[in-house]
C-alpha cells in the first residue's frame, strides 16, 4: 500500500513486530539512546516505546540529544518517550544524564568531515571514550559502518564480520576509532558491547534509494562507478538494533546490518524508470568493486527484513512522485575516495 504522508510513514517505521514485543519483554532495565536527533534516532524510540507498551512492561526510553529541531522532543513526549536536551561533548553533560543498564549509541559524524576533520574525530572517538568509560557497567549497542571496510572486488561479494577492516579516509578512519574505544573499555571493564557495522538504512525522506529515484526522476545524470549497493528498510534496522542487547558481550559482538541483496544501481535506476515512465541517464564508467556487506550473520539471527528492494523502490518512487518531504541529506554512496 502506497504511503502518503510523514504520520503514516512514521507509523509503518515504528510498527513493533512479534520479535520486537518479545526482545522488550526479556530485556531488564530502562533505555537511554544517545544521539537521538538523527534520521534514525526517532524512529528508533518510536518503535522501542510501542514494543515496551504491547510487551505489558514498565520501561524507561530516555531520548538524548542537542535537539536542533524544537519540535521533536514535544513529539517524542506526547508518545510516552523522556527527552533530555545536552550537548553530549560538554563538560560534565554526560554525569548529568540517568543511570540505565542499556545505552544505545547513535551519535555520529559524516558529512563534513572533509576541512573539519577535528570534529569528526572528536564525534566519533573523543566522546565514545567518554561514554565507554560513563556506562561502563550497562549494556551498549554502538551504531557503526560498513565504510570500516575496504571496497570489495564485486565477484568476492560482500565483507563479513572476518573481513579485515581497512577504512578509507578520515571518516571511516574515525569510525574505527569509535569502535577500538568501545572494545577497549568492553576489555577493561567487562562492558557488554555490540558493534552494528550498518550499511545504508533506508527511509522515504533520505538514503540510497531516494538518491538514485530523486536523480531519474528529475532526469539528472546518474554515477554508476559505484556500480553495487546494500540497502535495509529503516524499521529492519532499527529492530535489529535493540534486538541486540542480547547478544552484548566482551569483548564485542561486531554484526554487519544490511539487506541480503547485493543490488545493481543501473537495476535500481531502470526500475524507478518504470515507475516515471522516462529512461535513466547514467554517467561515468562501472567499477570492479563496491562497498559492500555481508550480512548473512545477521539474517541468521534476525531473520531477513520484513521489506524487500521492490517494496522499498515503489514506496519511494511514490513518495518523491508526489513532491514529499526529503530530508535533503544525501548519502554521497559514490563516493570512493573515503572524503565526505
Amino acid at each position: 500500500m502506497p504511503i502518503d504522508t510523514e504520520e503514516q510513514l512514521e507509523e509503518k517505521l515504528s510498527q513493533p513486530s512479534p520479535d520486537d514485543i518479545a526482545a522488550m519483554r526479556a530485556l531488564q532495565g530502562d533505555i537511554v539512546v544517545l544521539g537521538v536527533g538523527g534520521k534514525m534516532g526517532p524512529s528508533l524510540v518510536r518503535l522501542m516505546r510501542r514494543s515496551v507498551t504491547e510487551a505489558g512492561v514498565q520501561k524507561r526510553i530516555i531520548a538524548v540529544a542537542r535537539f536542533t529541531d524544537p519540535t521533536l522532543p514535544p513529539a517524542l513526549q506526547a508518545e510516552g518517550i523522556e527527552t533530555i536536551a545536552c550537548d553530549l561533548l560538554e563538560d560534565g553533560a554526560l554525569d548529568r544524564l540517568p543511570e540505565a543498564p542499556n545505552i544505545i549509541f547513535m551519535a555520529a559524524r559524516k558529512f563534513g568531515t572533509t576541512g573539519a576533520e577535528y570534529l569528526s574525530w572528536a564525534m566519533n572517538t573523543q566522546l565514545p571514550a567518554l561514554v565507554a568509560s560513563r556506562y561502563r557497567n550497562s549494556r551498549i549497542v554502538c551504531f557503526s559502518s560498513g565504510n570500516v571496510y575496504p571496497l570489495r572486488p564485486l565477484q568476492l561479494g560482500g565483507a563479513s564480520e572476518e573481513t579485515p577492516v581497512d577504512p578509507r579516509g578520515e571518516y571511516a578512519q574515525s569510525v574505527l576509532g569509535r569502535e577500538r574505544l568501545f572494545e577497549y573499555a568492553s576489555h577493561r571493564w567487562g562492558t557488554p558491547v555490540a558493534l552494528l557495522r550498518l550499511n545504508y538504512a533506508v527511509d522515504l525522506r533520505y538514503g540510497v534509494l531516494s538518491d538514485i529515484g530523486t536523480a531519474v526522476f528529475q532526469r539528472q545524470p546518474l554515477d554508476i562507478r559505484t556500480p553495487m549497493l546494500n540497502a535495509i528498510w529503516q524499521r529492519d534496522a532499527n529492530s535489529v538494533c535493540f534486538r541486540a542487547f542480547e547478544y552484548c558481550q566482551s569483548p564485542p559482538f561486531v554484526l554487519n546490518l544490511t539487506g541480503p541483496e547485493t543490488l545493481s544501481i543501473r537495476w535500481i535506476a531502470e526500475e524507478f524508470g518504470k515507475h516515471f515512465a522516462c529512461q535513466p541517464i547514467f554517467a561515468g564508467e562501472e567499477t570492479s568493486s563496491a562497498l559492500l556487506s555481508n550480512a548473512a550473520k545477521q539474517h541468521r539471527l534476525f531473520g531477513y527484513p520484513t521489506v524487500t528492494p521492490n517494496e522499498m523502490i515503489a514506496w519511494t518512487a511514490h513518495w518523491i512522485a508526489g513532491g514529499k518531504k526529503s530530508l535533503n541529506k544525501p548519502t554521497h554512496f559514490q563516493t570512493r575516495d573515503g572524503k565526505f
